[in-house]
């Protein structure tokens, strides 16, 4: 079986008032099936820059990113858009739920955008909430949820389309500990459940201790704690 998300050769630089800033320098990794690999590294390190490639939300200098055993450098827009919507599921720091629509239809609307049925959609959808303990929070807009469960419903809404990766940035950054603790704990047992690959970013060496493996971004590459 073909790893789910492969990086390889990753380059990035940032060219600022004349300066130029290399921050990826060849930057790989491969993610098999179903495991989950923790990115540790400083702030200002390049994770972030490195998780946007590896969700196709940028592009790179140099490389190649591979997901799902598909070559992405020569994509057009369209299918890289596509590649987002089926293939990546996506959790920030931040839950970015919109506002105004329910935790269900958080979770519906991504589904439908990828061309699924309303109601197929509703069902996934409350399966979904039910696997993240909020079942009877469905019809709560985010205002009405605490912190934990706005972020249980980003869990939620990023497994939606029942994606081969997760690319996750501080998950838990904005929670207390015991929350973090409780929103961690769900986050491992359903990527494991569900057999997605994760790259998860995060400040914790407790949580990324309790990954499969951690890698360190430093001077640009990615090293093996």
């Amino acid at each position: 079986m073909s790893d789910a998300l492969v990086l390889n050769d990753i380059q990035r630089t940032f060219h600022q008032a004349g300066n130029e800033l290399q921050v990826l320098r060849g930057a790989a990794v491969s993610i098999a099936p179903g495991e989950t690999v923790a990115l540790v590294g400083p702030s200002g390190a390049g994770k972030s820059t490195l998780l946007h490639i590896a969700g196709l939300l940028e592009r790179p200098d140099g490389g190649e990113v591979i997901v799902n055993g598909e070559a992405c450098s020569g994509l057009s827009d369209d299918r890289r858009t596509a590649l987002r919507r089926t293939a990546i599921g996506f959790i920030y720091q931040f839950h970015h739920l919109l506002p105004e629509f329910t935790a269900l239809e958080n979770v519906v609307v991504p589904q439908m955008i990828a061309g699924v049925s309303k109601s197929a959609a509703r069902k996934r959808g409350s399966e979904l909430l039910g696997m993240v303990g909020l079942s009877e929070r469905e019809g709560h807009r985010p205002a009405k949820l605490s912190g934990g469960e706005q972020q249980r419903v980003a869990i939620a809404r990023a497994l939606a389309n029942s994606p081969k990766v997760l690319i996750a940035d501080e998950p838990t950054g904005n929670l207390d500990q015991e929350t973090a603790e409780r929103v961690f704990e769900l986050l491992m047992r359903l990527t494991r459940e569900t057999g997605v690959s994760s790259l998860i970013a995060t400040h914790n060496p407790d949580l990324a201790a309790r990954m499969d493996r951690t890698l360190i971004l430093k001077n640009g590459l990615l090293e093996a704690a």
